[in-house]
């Protein structure tokens, strides 16, 4: 097959005519457009054809890992007794390890290892906050990590010097000392971006290790994918789907770097030739970042990921600057009653901002944070209209955008966020998602139910196209 002929598709929510795809790259338009010898023939009946999706801020590796994990927060699991229940019905992996994700303090109050016994303690158990940032260990995980001789920064320690079993933000030194584990299956993850119409993502987390970049780089996800943990002194991604973006720096609420560390780093950076795409989820950390730029200089492509506070007199500084900002409006579906309950009112309208920083000039690019957030870009386009969460409290609602706008934001690329929109034209890559219904209907109700077919560098996929 050399080609595809997408047939009476509606181009920009307007135009309906057809198009062309032929080695990789859209290479006609119009309505005189008859199918080739070895075309493929879409019948698109009106449908709208539309570059495809970029979420601008997920974790491949974790995705992956959490969908072989047992959920152990809200709304599958709520209360001591649903987790107990959830814990001993999981089967072990093929380590012996029975692993959480989702955690959150709704369901048990803070767990540590003694808590964590009382709750499961045959097996090692090792379960994940929704946050991300912090690991709790049963006892039998607590020794079989090693963390009575380990010597990470991040273990949690009572007042004799003896671990709690709360590890905060070490992942990568978690994972030396677990046994081994067979690697992910980046194609079935890329086989549910597709569902959702999905053809390029930022993988956000930092630091990424020699062998993780192999496993991009030997193509298994058919997605695009923008790096952000590429380490300052690595070469560039060889494959041709794989490049390098800004680098990441994680400022942990657990324990802000001093202004002169963050200032050197976001120097060492940009020296290197790369911008910063720095996590900043509370007004502190947002605060530090700003004094920091300032005293480091910004370069062009500075951005700041989550923004999940952003106090109203900080906007005009973030414009000045010429930051962009990546946030997760999905939030604020998924667990915006905890904000409603946990966070002062009077910072709720502080919360994953997007139409003030929009309105002053900042870019915003959306995105899941997923598998912390929500992945369904459909989902986090609807919280961004909505900002309703589960229970029906409106949080924010002077920040809601339009569907439109939300979905312009996924269709921007990844070297600019919230900027400049892709379009489907000849001469542009063949990154494209088909859609059963005009556009101006998807956005009505947003639903990834919309997406008929998924195609990227004008390859096929396994999506129904009926």
């Amino acid at each position: 097959m050399s080609g595809l002929l997408f047939r009476d598709a509606e181009i920009a929510g307007r135009e309906r005519t057809h198009v062309r795809v032929a080695g990789g790259r859209i290479t006609e338009a119009g309505p005189h457009l008859t199918p080739g010898r070895r075309d493929e023939v879409v019948e698109c009946r009106g449908g709208a054809l539309l570059p495809g999706l970029w979420d601008h801020h997920v974790h491949l590796h974790a995705m992956w890992a959490s969908r072989r994990s047992v959920r152990c927060g809200p709304p599958e699991v709520e209360g001591r007794d649903a987790l107990a229940a959830a814990l001993h019905a999981a089967v072990p992996d093929e380590r012996g390890w029975v692993r959480g994700v989702g955690y959150s303090e709704s369901v048990a109050d803070d767990l540590d290892a003694a808590g964590l016994d009382a709750l499961r303690a045959d097996v090692p158990v090792r379960i994940q906050h929704r946050s991300g940032a912090l690991w709790m260990l049963n006892s039998a995980a607590a020794r079989a990590a090693g963390l009575a001789s380990g010597h990470h920064p991040g273990i949690e320690r009572d007042a004799n010097g003896s671990p709690t079993g709360r590890l905060w933000r070490a992942d990568d030194w978690l994972r030396t000392r677990l046994p081994a584990a067979r690697p992910p299956d980046l194609g079935a993850i890329g086989a549910e971006l597709a569902r959702y119409g999905i053809t390029g993502v930022t993988d956000a987390t930092p630091d990424l290790a020699a062998g993780t970049i192999a496993a991009f780089e030997r193509g298994a996800l058919r997605q695009r994918v923008h790096l952000l943990g590429m380490p300052l002194d690595a070469r560039d991604p060889v494959h041709p789907r794989v490049t390098t973006g800004p680098y990441k720096i994680v400022l942990a609420d657990s324990g802000l770097p001093s202004l002169d560390d963050l200032s050197g780093r976001i120097r060492q950076a940009h020296e290197r030739g790369r911008a910063v795409a720095v996590h900043c989820v509370t007004r502190e950390a947002l605060l530090l970042l700003l004094a920091a730029l300032g005293t480091a200089g910004v370069r062009d492509g500075d951005r700041i990921e989550h923004a999940a506070l952003v106090p109203a007199e900080t906007i005009g500084e973030l414009a000045r600057l010429g930051l962009r900002v990546v946030t997760q409006p999905g939030f604020i579906a998924d667990r915006g009653d905890d904000y409603v309950r946990d966070v002062p009112a009077g910072e709720h309208d502080d919360l994953y901002r997007c139409r003030r920083l929009a309105d002053a000039g900042v870019p915003v690019g959306l995105s899941s944070d997923a598998p912390y957030g929500p992945l369904d870009p459909w989902t986090v386009i609807g919280a961004a209209v909505r900002r309703r969460t589960r229970s029906g409290a409106i949080v924010g609602a002077g920040e809601a955008i339009s569907a439109r706008a939300a979905l312009r934001s996924y269709l921007s690329p990844p070297g600019d966020p919230g900027g400049r929109v892709r379009r489907v034209r000849p001469g542009a890559v063949a990154d494209l998602v088909l859609l059963h219904v005009p556009l101006a209907e998807a956005l009505r109700s947003p639903d990834a139910g919309a997406v008929r077919r998924t195609v990227v560098a004008g390859g096929g996929d396994d999506d129904d196209e009926e």
